[in-house]
């Protein structure tokens, strides 16, 4: 008699992982595509921004602009490479979500609302991707044959 090997079975751990690892991808995506949008309408110094005297850290609207462009541009490269499990799109993910929590936080006094929003989005990233363990990644990239699969109705008999 032969032992057929048999794949392990998904945990639910593994199911959170891949919960907060897709969470993380559609996130940072959305971070990215504002921050897109949020550069343009820097750089065309749009009437959007509100300006203040007499703050600490006083920036040009046009340089916040290309910054938050590039930010938005690396953070949707990132999220791709986040919906494809790779472990350099997690650790740059956290890396740009710092930095756009960074940037936000500077840029406080032009859309202080706005801000705020994408510090709090920008958090849940960095959580997300900090929360889900390494060994879990390289698993929930592979993928189960339809026939391993489990239904909720159907029952399993004992081992």
């Amino acid at each position: 008699m032969t032992a057929t090997p048999t794949r392990p079975e998904h945990t639910v751990k593994q199911e959170w992982a891949t919960g907060l690892t897709a969470f993380a991808a559609v996130m940072l995506f959305l971070v990215g595509l504002l921050d897109i949008f949020r550069g343009i309408m820097a750089i065309a110094e749009d009437d959007i921004f509100l300006t203040t005297r007499n703050y600490v850290f006083e920036f040009d609207l046009t340089g916040w602009g290309w910054v938050h462009l590039a930010l938005g541009a690396v953070a949707v490269i990132v999220s791709i490479g986040l919906l494809q499990t790779a472990t350099w799109a997690r650790v740059t993910g956290v890396a740009i979500a710092g930095l756009v929590i960074i940037a936000n936080f500077l840029s406080l006094p032009y859309y202080p609302v706005w801000s705020v929003v994408m510090i709090t989005i920008s958090g849940f990233v960095i959580w997300a991707l900090c929360a889900v363990q390494r060994g879990n990644l390289y698993e929930l990239s592979e993928e189960r044959p339809l026939s391993e699969e489990r239904r909720p109705y159907e029952k399993r008999p004992p081992a």
